[in-house]
């Protein structure tokens, strides 16, 4: 075929016909088919500047709009943290001083990237040293592979074993839980019920509710424990005020009053000397002469609102069994989908309720008590000490003591608080550690309390998350030589960050935003745990959350139209005498002038951003996919929480 020939295939239906045309304009063609070859390619890369400024554009104008919100945080927000520096200042001192180092190396390895200098194992040999700050970044190679890569490799091992412990935990809990809902295991009932004819067959129940200036739920609080089902004369209501605004101290007596009129059992206390907080409070309630009377004690913080029916569910789980101390209910929070930070809390709350309580009350008959929604057989308290004041976690306090005193728990999963519950535990695991060592119980329930209760779900979760993904993980981006495998940052979380998610399966789409959460949380929960271990002073503070409301599960739709008709005032205004709505009117004039809230700045969580981020931008420079991807991530989820910019958002 000639050199110039162009070759015409042309399809019909009975043949095909091949066709040589040699024509000497035939190089005109070519030349007209290279112009419009390079029109095509002239046009495609113009198309791909084009997406590139776009690109350039859209990155700059978010920028802007990032460091504008920034800018405007930082200027209006509350003081910088709440923490108090003689106590929790040196956790952040520790993590500015890694940033300022890591900044430091990357600018090293920037330089050395820059200057193709060997960023990885591979040594240079003297002879092609080029300079002075070549030959110092050759030793420092040398000595990062011969002395500092071998203690860090050690630290991420022992973490990772560490990880791995917590992991298989997590899955037997999780294959506990899958049992118990497989083969429809629960508490059962023995005896016969409590004949409704007769009242004197019912056992006599004490109810309290402890509250300490609870103005915007005390009225619904009290309505829920006045509306239970059972005999009125076998069960009594102990409202425990430990307010200190007389104002709202006479409304809660009003209250009070209103339903005493209607023939509820129902009294009002205030502690003149309100010391031991909650557990003072419940303490000084149990010394009153009449509790000998009763048998049983419920208890209901001021924000819960419990099923008329919640009483003849759990007290009947005490009949015929004279060893069981506890029957704990399963509660949740009402605005668990009001934001993101919500439902992130929400996953963690439903695995709390549904797999670890569940599972442990089942096969363990012990857990934690929570404090409220749960009822207590009186002799147990008594024969367990009591309430204490020594700690912060008072109910997780009285359960052990309750436990080592042979006592079981009974965990109700269809009978529909977090700083303290990290710190508050160390503080426990420290002064409980002897009489658990010389407790009667068996060797058994010894190493599930200190190895699997307190050891590795309060002490070693924490210790790992903050060290291993924190820590050890951007440091080993300027440490090669001890870079954790991919399963230990990707793979393990993933699957884990799954099983937590099962129990409530609406929250799917949050996985990836709760495994970046749940570390973003464990610079707080170690630094908690590390103040309760070591008697910090930060262990021992107390903070009482403002309360909006908070249900059993099977109440929600309920507390919902409860709520919408019993207001605050409007309650007040249809109950309260006229010097009742004087004391209110009063109490309005006399609150302290509105402050303006405002999002805080917490040091912490930013100094770890820019860590990680950091972190990040090194990883870039050695092509790490995984890694890189996940230190971005991790450092953007860092910066959020330390703008304040998740959770409620004040205008």
């Amino acid at each position: 075929m000639a050199p110039s020939s162009v070759v015409v295939t042309i399809e019909k239906a009975s043949n095909i016909s091949l066709i040589e045309i040699n024509d000497s304009k035939s190089s005109v063609f070519q030349e007209k088919q290279k112009a419009a070859s390079t029109r095509q390619v002239t046009w495609f890369f113009l198309l791909r500047v084009q997406r590139l400024f776009s690109c350039i554009s859209w990155l700059a104008t978010s920028f802007k709009a990032v460091f504008s919100l920034i800018r405007k945080r930082v200027a209006l927000s509350d003081d910088v943290g709440e923490e108090d520096p003689k106590y929790r200042g040196r956790l952040y001192s520790f993590i500015r001083v890694f940033l300022a180092i890591s900044v430091v190396a990357l600018v090293i390895e920037v330089t050395a990237y820059f200057q193709r200098w060997d960023l990885n194992l591979n040594l240079i040999h003297p002879l092609e040293v080029q300079s002075l700050v070549h030959l110092s970044y050759m030793a420092w190679i040398s000595f990062r592979v011969d002395y500092v890569a071998p203690a860090i490799m050690m630290l991420s091992k022992f973490c990772i074993v560490l990880f791995m412990i917590q992991s298989v935990d997590r899955l037997a809990l999780g294959i506990g839980c899958f049992l118990i809902k497989f083969k429809k295991l629960k508490p059962e009932i023995k005896g016969e019920a409590y004949d409704v004819e007769d009242c004197s067959s019912f056992p006599m129940v004490l109810v309290q509710i402890p509250m300490c200036n609870e103005k915007e739920v005390f009225a619904t609080s009290i309505s829920a424990a006045c509306q239970l089902d059972w005999p009125k004369d076998r069960f009594l209501i102990q409202v425990l005020d430990d307010s200190d605004d007389s104002l709202l101290q006479l409304l809660i007596k009003n209250e009070v009053s209103s339903w005493k009129e209607k023939g509820i059992n129902i009294i009002y206390r205030h502690r003149f000397i309100r010391t031991g907080y909650k557990a003072g409070n419940l303490k000084s309630a149990m010394s009153c002469d009449y509790v000998k009377d009763y048998e049983f004690v419920a208890i209901f913080d001021a924000d819960f609102q419990p099923n008329p029916d919640y009483l003849k569910l759990t007290i009947p789980h005490f009949k015929g069994n004279p060893d069981i101390g506890l029957v704990q209910a399963r509660w949740s929070f009402v605005n668990k989908e009001e934001n993101l930070l919500t439902r992130l809390q929400n996953i963690n709350l439903c695995f709390h309720f549904e797999v670890e309580q569940q599972v442990n009350g089942y096969f363990l008959n012990f857990f934690g008590f929570n404090g409220t929604a749960g009822v207590w057989r009186i002799k147990a308290l008594e024969e367990s000490g009591g309430w204490l004041e020594r700690t912060t976690v008072e109910d997780m306090d009285i359960a052990v003591r309750a436990h080592l005193n042979g006592w079981k728990f009974v965990y109700l999963n269809d009978v529909r608080q977090q700083h303290r519950w990290h710190s508050g535990p160390m503080q426990l695991f420290r002064v409980c550690l002897p009489a658990v060592l010389s407790s009667k119980i068996s060797k058994w329930k010894k190493a599930n309390l200190i190895l699997l209760f307190f050891l590795l779900r309060k002490l070693i979760l924490p210790f790992y998350s903050f060290t291993l993904f924190c820590i050890i993980l951007p440091l080993t981006m300027f440490i090669p030589e001890a870079e954790l495998p991919v399963w230990v940052i990707c793979y393990v979380p993933i699957t884990m960050s799954i099983l937590n998610i099962l129990p409530s399966p609406k929250s799917f789409p949050f996985l990836m935003p709760y495994l970046l959460f749940e570390n973003t949380m464990s610079v707080t929960k170690f630094n908690a745990m590390i103040s309760g271990l070591f008697q910090l002073g930060s262990s021992y503070e107390w903070v009482v959350t403002k309360k909006t409301g908070r249900s059993s599960e099977s109440d929600l739709f309920a507390l919902g139209e409860r709520e919408s008709k019993t207001l605050s005032e409007e309650k007040i205004q249809r109950r309260l005498s006229e010097s009742g709505l004087e004391m209110l009117g009063k109490l309005k004039e006399q609150e302290a002038p509105v402050v303006k809230k405002k999002n805080r700045l917490y040091r912490k969580e930013l100094a770890l951003a820019f860590l990680l981020l950091t972190a990040a931008t090194r990883s870039l420079l050695s092509a790490h996919g995984i890694h890189f991807y996940y230190l971005l991530f991790q450092g953007l989820s860092f910066l959020v929480v330390g703008l304040d910019l998740i959770g409620e958002q004040v205008s």
